[in-house]
């Protein structure tokens, strides 16, 4: 269904300027103020709708300019106007609409259409500007070295950053609207020849089958497009940095942009993805494979920390060395509650720090949460609700969670912690196991669109094991993702 409901088409025949008949198909009037008028009222008479009225070419036929005031770069508006008037009807080579739904959309999108009086079409030119941000560093992954820019919320800006980077005649953009109300533009970036073509005919046909009223960022999208609704882990990626776009689509993925947001999609994807940051590649190998294994210490440390230490506590006392089951046994002397309900306190305690300092003002967000943790902690341990060792253990947790360079998965991690503590506590370490085993088959039956999400350890390809636990130096990575990207695999040639 769309927004605007479509005129009753009519057939014309109409004298042009030049004295030709012509006939033709046409829901646009030959009347300029029946246009007009139709204008005001399907725009509801509003305020930002500008209509400027002038004479056009030597013959002084009248004429209209109309555009929506803040979509609009003013001085190419000018030009395009005073271009209209210095030729004759016939002589425009402009887009031509004769379709009022698409004037409409025009107008919405900051575009100029042109009406003239007796002649049933318009001339659209693209005079899109007004005020947007300006090209700023990334605020969510943030990098020591590399580029300092990020996405805006124009999607042209952010095509450009791209292009920038890819000068190639191969990589292409499709374009779509999607929204019945909103009409928001979306973009489609991929490299032929290097984009497997069967993945990119099924994101298309994924947004096709989108039918919503409102798309309004591009977490809307997300949540349309990937494989599995219920699963706790993501499988599209989400980022505001140009080069991990860029170096995603010389792997062979897509890139989803879209209108009004900084945040570009990226498809399909696997676990280990969302565990590599950009500065792995500006950084020499040997330092790159330590932190990148670092990374996934910190993953063990946020996901079974706290259900290491209740299953020890609780069930496998025997484990613990003496003197520190000694230690940690006097410090739990005065706690009135059991392991699970001290970790539950001190978990939540922490979530609900972290979220306040995100969403307080920038300015005092941080010290609250830092202030907020030293004094509640040292406070709940002199009031004896928990003991120092949860305190250290929750902290740790805490800490390593930040490690997670996509901040997607990073929630995830937080939401599967809490089931595994709940396992711990009931079974222990068996306990423990059983929702590993049951996470990791999880994961192995997940695709994103198509694609093994644990690729490439499973199925297991010895040639992308350069580049997934630790990565092997630039020379050596020869070859793109063998299941991303089933064509063009080469990245380089081999200098035997």
């Amino acid at each position: 269904m769309s927004f605007w409901n479509p005129f009753k088409q009519k057939q014309h025949t109409d004298k042009t300027t030049n004295g030709d008949i012509n006939t033709k198909t046409s829901d646009i009037h030959l009347r300029l103020s029946d246009n007009l008028d139709e204008i005001r009222k399907k725009l509801g008479n509003s305020s930002d709708i500008v209509i400027r009225q002038f004479e056009c070419g030597s013959s002084r036929i009248p004429a209209a300019a109309v555009y929506a005031d803040g979509l609009i770069d003013k001085e190419m508006v000018d030009d395009f106007v005073m271009h209209s008037m210095e030729f004759e009807v016939s002589s425009h080579t402009e887009k031509k609409i004769t379709n009022s739904n698409d004037l409409l959309l025009s107008i919405l999108s900051g575009d100029t259409i042109i009406l003239i009086d007796g002649w049933a079409a318009a001339i659209c030119g693209n005079t899109r500007g007004g005020q947007v941000r300006q090209v700023t560093e990334p605020n969510t992954q943030v990098t020591i070295r590399g580029p300092k820019e990020s996405f805006t919320e124009s999607i042209g800006t952010n095509v450009a950053l791209i292009r920038r980077k890819i000068k190639n005649t191969n990589l292409w953009v499709d374009t779509m609207q999607l929204g019945e109300v909103t009409q928001t533009d979306i973009s489609i970036m991929y490299i032929k020849g290097i984009a497997n073509d069967k993945i990119v005919q099924e994101i298309k046909k994924r947004l096709k089958d989108i039918h919503t009223d409102s798309i309004l960022e591009s977490g809307y999208i997300e949540q349309f497009i990937e494989d599995s609704n219920f699963s706790l882990f993501p499988t599209v990626y989400n980022t505001e940095r140009p080069d991990i776009v860029a170096g995603n689509l010389l792997e062979g993925r897509i890139a989803i942009l879209v209108d009004g947001t900084p945040f570009v999609l990226i498809a399909p994807v696997s676990f280990f993805m969302y565990f590599q940051s950009v500065e792995d590649y500006y950084q020499r190998f040997i330092v790159s494979s330590m932190i990148r294994l670092l990374r996934y210490i910190a993953l063990l440390i946020s996901l079974f920390g706290p259900s290491v230490y209740i299953a020890s506590i609780t069930f496998h006392q025997e484990m613990i060395p003496t003197q520190l089951l000694i230690s940690l046994a006097a410090q739990r002397e005065g706690v009135p509650f059991p392991a699970l309900i001290e970790a539950l306190i001190m978990e939540f305690t922490f979530e609900i720090l972290r979220e306040a300092g995100v969403r307080m003002p920038r300015a005092i967000g941080q010290a609250v949460s830092i202030v907020g943790a030293l004094v509640l902690g040292q406070a709940a341990v002199q009031a004896g609700i928990v003991s120092p060792a949860m305190v250290i253990v929750v902290s740790i947790t805490g800490i390593s969670s930040f490690t997670t360079p996509a901040f997607s998965m990073a929630l995830s991690v937080r939401a599967i912690r809490f089931l595994i503590m709940f396992s711990a506590a009931i079974m222990g370490f068996y306990g423990i196991a059983i929702i590993s085993i049951i996470l990791i088959a999880h994961m192995c039956g997940l695709r994103s669109f198509g694609i093994p999400y644990l690729t490439p350890l499973a199925p297991f390809t010895l040639e992308d094991q350069k580049d997934t636990l630790i990565r092997f130096p630039m020379k050596f990575l020869f070859s793109r993702p063998r299941l991303i990207s089933q064509k063009n695999t080469k990245r380089m040639t081999r200098d035997d």
